[in-house]
């Protein structure tokens, strides 16, 4: 009897992953992808007069139609978020945690070091997540083996001078799909999308259970939007998250590109975990083994759940899924683990035709 409390605790603990499985259904659509640019480490996808710009590290580069790049610019840091309003404004954010409007340095609160992510409304409002109050954002993986939820998204509006809070206490707000009244928050480390009323700060879940972790959001033309998916959960990194001293042993000993965490890349060297087991067998990658990285982007409609979804699986190297836009009729996919942009024609339904 005295046992039962005990074993009761454990009760109900086995640690479970959403399968991919309806509108998260694997494919090999972003593997089987046009190339639109080779690119190392791209990123941040955005439309800036009317041209398909992207950045990589500390540069931000153009596109011909052809897909071949030049050089639009470099920045003291690596870029970290851009947003185009709709008179062109170029915001840019660096990972030494400067905004920059049109080239000009923005005053911004000092607890706001941590930029992930800009966005503007429709009536000119520029929104702003801060992931954490703690660790730069190239200093990502650090902050979700920290578990920390220090995150924080601000808003200005057109008249104001400042940013001012509304909502705190995130777990690494991502991702921003800004409308007048509200943003739609991606949030990394508790897997979901969440809606955040603009005037009472309030927060509502949209999406949970994410088979990931979300980065970057974007509207489609129709109303809906897209999501990047980054990197995917498995029950390993679940495992390791909850074994505090374990975790901070691993964070203490072993170099960062090799502890039991989320990548963007992987398959990379032999010192990498997860290569023994169902990864591997007689020297094949197999496509449905663990992985600490793949690629997915997901088509949302317009009250943000999931309609169909593109995927890089865990044999594929088209993975870091970090950003992605819809322009002149294709989804461009910046896939920063697989030095690239994809290029796929989309449907409706978020297929490829």
């Amino acid at each position: 009897m005295i046992l039962d409390p005990i074993i009761d605790l454990f009760r109900g603990q086995t640690i479970t992953i959403p399968p991919l499985d309806g509108a998260f259904r694997a494919n090999n659509d972003l593997e089987d992808a046009l190339i639109f640019c080779d690119l190392d480490r791209v990123d941040n996808l955005g439309i800036w007069k009317n041209q398909t710009i992207a950045s990589s590290s500390d540069t931000l580069y153009t596109f011909s139609k052809t897909g071949k790049a030049k050089e639009l610019q470099k920045y003291p840091a690596e870029i970290i978020a851009i947003a185009v309003s709709a008179s062109d404004d170029l915001v840019i954010a660096l990972d030494n945690g400067q905004l920059l409007i049109n080239d000009r340095k923005a005053k911004l609160p000092a607890s706001t070091s941590c930029i992930t992510a800009v966005s503007f409304a429709p009536d000119g409002t520029l929104w702003l997540a801060n992931g954490s109050a703690s660790n730069p954002a190239s200093a990502w993986v650090v902050d979700l083996m920290e578990k920390n939820a220090s995150g924080s998204v601000w808003k200005k509006p057109p008249e104001a001078e400042s940013f001012s809070k509304v909502a705190d206490g995130l777990a690494y707000p991502n991702g921003l799909l800004a409308e007048n009244d509200s943003v739609v928050v991606s949030e990394s480390w508790r897997h979901r999308l969440i809606k955040i009323d603009a005037s009472s700060g309030k927060v509502s879940n949209l999406l949970l259970h994410i088979p990931g972790y979300p980065a970057k959001l974007s509207p489609t033309g129709d109303g809906c939007a897209w999501l990047s998916v980054f990197a995917p959960r498995n029950r390993l990194i679940e495992l390791v998250l909850r074994e505090t001293h374990y975790r901070y042993d691993m964070m203490s000993s072993v170099p960062r590109q090799f502890w039991i965490a989320p990548a963007l890349s992987s398959d990379n060297s032999f010192l990498e975990p997860l290569q023994c087991g169902g990864m591997k067998l007689m020297g094949v990658h197999k496509a449905w083994a663990p992985s600490r990285s793949h690629g997915m982007v997901v088509r949302l409609d317009a009250s943000m759940m999931p309609t169909g979804s593109f995927h890089s699986r865990a044999n594929g190297n088209k993975h870091g899924t970090c950003s992605a836009i819809e322009h002149d009729g294709r989804l461009l996919v910046a896939a920063k683990g697989g030095n690239c942009i994809l290029a796929l024609p989309v449907s409706k339904t978020g297929e490829s035709q």
